[in-house]
């Protein structure tokens, strides 16, 4: 079995925790405004990789997770979308006792989904919007497919990160703040951290040398101290509903 491979990140220290390796699989259903790896988006890529290899890379850096607590992520594009190689790739690697956390939106192939959660740390839910107009106008899709993901999580016995990329004009408003956490309150007690992630123009020139459209040139970049105090609120309201204090959430 193979697996369709974008790139590798060795020594990751942001994807999960500890020192990490990122395998990032290439394919991913939607189509993000903001997207910063447009190039994994389709499904085609000249390099590939197995199970097994992906076990050797683990192995290499074995000392480096044993000290920090880290080890492999999976990211992408989505890699949910290749949900049969990532189910064989996991059973490996936790047979062998290494730490695994799943980055992704919540979309692939749904058959897997049970499974896959089963030899999973930590997922990292990217959580792109909180309706479903706003939703299909950052990416393409609507909801559907993000909720189904979501109640797979209900039976989830690892940890939690959240994760939103906030957009100026968009979702950089304490109302967003407020649906963001709606959305997820009911896995506070797993939830181990929420991420409000600003907005960046990194990707630009790649846009512009792939000869793709980049749909939010005009937007500027999130100011990194007005995303953090959004953080800090999210958080506050997380940890208050942790210890069973209401946040008062009226969100239609």
């Amino acid at each position: 079995m193979k697996g369709r491979l974008h790139s590798i990140e060795t020594m990751g220290f942001v994807d999960g925790p500890g020192i990490r390796t990122i395998i990032f699989l290439q394919g991913c259903p939607l189509r993000c405004a903001y997207c910063h790896n447009p190039d994994s988006q389709n499904m085609f890529s000249n390099k590939e990789i197995t199970p097994e290899e992906v076990l050797n890379i683990a192995k290499r850096y074995k000392n480096y997770y044993k000290r920090s607590g880290g080890g492999i992520t999976f990211s992408g594009g989505e890699p949910l979308l290749q949900g049969e190689f990532l189910l064989e790739t996991l059973k490996l690697l936790k047979k062998e006792g290494f730490n695994t956390a799943l980055d992704t939106s919540g979309y692939g192939n749904e058959k897997y989904f049970c499974e896959i959660l089963k030899y999973v740390d930590t997922v990292l839910l990217d959580i792109k919007h909180f309706d479903n107009i706003g939703y299909k106008t950052l990416t393409g899709a609507n909801m559907n497919g993000f909720y189904k993901f979501l109640s797979y999580l209900n039976d989830y016995q690892g940890n939690i990160w959240i994760r939103h990329v906030m957009v100026p004009g968009i979702t950089d408003n304490e109302a967003s703040i407020y649906k963001l956490f709606d959305r997820v309150a009911h896995l506070a007690q797993r939830i181990e951290r929420i991420e409000i992630l600003p907005y960046h123009k990194m990707a630009l020139e790649k846009y512009k040398a792939m000869g793709l459209e980049y749909k939010l040139q005009n937007v500027p970049e999130m100011d990194v101290l007005k995303a953090k105090e959004y953080q800090d609120i999210i958080t506050e309201m997380l940890n208050k509903e942790k210890l069973g204090v209401n946040n008062n959430l009226n969100i239609i």
